[in-house]
């Protein structure tokens, strides 16, 4: 057992990287939503009046890319030209046809690249997650919600939150500090602007962890100005929020990002099927806290690495750990996209606010294993 602190971030679904995220599965969507089989490896960076696109597709999926792209900035909220961002944005598109070198080592349910990835999953939250990340993933979920529904009218796209809370004996007791960034109109002092994010955002949300903290623990737009919104004032690019998108550091990270790539691409699809039997290992009783690290290489069908680790919180033996583990899931790469039914365009609602902990997703789903 031990006492520590510990701080985890999210950012919101306007956030420069969270929008070049968003574009990319919209594409890979679009293409599951024609082609079950398609492929895709979609890159996008935003910048000051730019989106560019990247990367490879295999799919007979007739796609208006101009068209799904603006749809999702504004959506996003960007609509206004004065940003220096926003849907009619110019789009340079550098999507090409998928390597034949690839395809053939992918199309008998091989492994799309190579890759190391792990899982995770704990009791503390009702979501499985540790508390820090879940906790930031509410906070923008409620920022982003706020502005949608007009209830702090003056925020714009974009935003980041970040909490750290005391551990003792391993269990988060209290919070610590609360960072919020976020960009609002000019009219609104910070002042105004700090008071009802810590009144309509933190109150509300750190209650339903049963945590409570001082204003004076708050910080808002630590610079004390932020009214310029998105990709005009910070490029974003595809896949550079994996710890947001992940276990916010507290478990290990492959280091390979999810979004913009179909299920062949065991970066999302073995992070997704580790989640899933480190989640229902926890959620069946079996242990406190579950890690799996699953390894492939490109074309392999079966991981070359399958570990478990419980971190000596496991209510069992580790043989029947790792055969609770295998009963849950076999994580061949067909076991995969079959058992959690990959073939599909789910894709887009996972690329905000991380893609565990959200009971939608068939990758969150607990099964009985005792």
């Amino acid at each position: 057992m031990s006492n520590f602190k510990f701080a985890s971030e999210s950012v919101a679904a306007g956030h420069p990287d969270k929008v070049a995220d968003q574009i990319s599965d919209a594409i890979v969507d679009a293409v599951l939503l024609q082609d079950t089989q398609g492929r895709t490896a979609v890159e996008t960076l935003v910048a000051h009046d730019r989106i560019v696109l990247a990367g490879e597709v295999n799919t007979f999926a007739k796609l208006d890319i101009e068209q799904i792209v603006r749809e999702q900035i504004k959506k996003l909220g960007y609509t206004n030209p004065d940003w220096g961002f926003s849907d009619q944005s110019p789009i340079d598109n550098y999507l090409h046809q998928q390597s034949n070198e690839i395809a053939v080592g992918v199309d008998d349910y091989g492994a799309g690249d190579q890759g190391i990835i792990f899982g995770y999953a704990t009791n503390e939250t009702e979501q499985y997650l540790p508390a820090p990340i879940a906790i930031s993933h509410a906070l923008v979920r409620a920022l982003d919600t706020a502005r949608e529904t007009g209830r702090i009218s003056y925020l714009r796209p974009d935003g980041k939150a970040q909490i750290a809370l005391n551990y003792v004996d391993d269990k988060p007791v209290s919070a610590e500090h609360v960072t919020i960034a976020v960009p609002h109109s000019k009219e609104v002092d910070l002042d105004t602007v700090k008071q009802d994010i810590y009144k309509h955002i933190v109150v509300p949300v750190l209650a339903n962890y049963g945590f409570e903290i001082d204003v004076e623990k708050l910080i808002v737009n630590g610079t004390g100005v932020w009214h310029n919104p998105g990709p005009s004032s910070d490029s974003g690019l595809t896949g550079r929020k994996i710890v947001v998108d992940s276990y916010g550091g507290f478990a290990r990270v492959g280091g390979g990002a999810f979004s913009g790539k179909d299920p062949s691409k065991v970066d999302r699809s073995g992070a997704y099927a580790a989640r899933f039997i480190a989640k229902n290992l926890v959620a069946n009783g079996l242990a406190e806290r579950a890690e799996v690290a699953l390894a492939y290489y490109i074309g392999a069908k079966e991981p070359v690495n399958y570990t478990v680790e419980t971190f000596g919180t496991a209510r069992v033996s580790q043989v029947e750990i790792d055969k609770k583990a295998r009963q849950i899931l076999v994580p061949s790469v067909r076991n995969i996209i079959e058992q959690l039914d990959l073939h599909r365009p789910i894709y887009l609602p996972t690329a905000s606010y991380g893609h565990f902990g959200r009971n939608e997703f068939p990758w969150e789903r607990v099964i009985d294993v005792n």
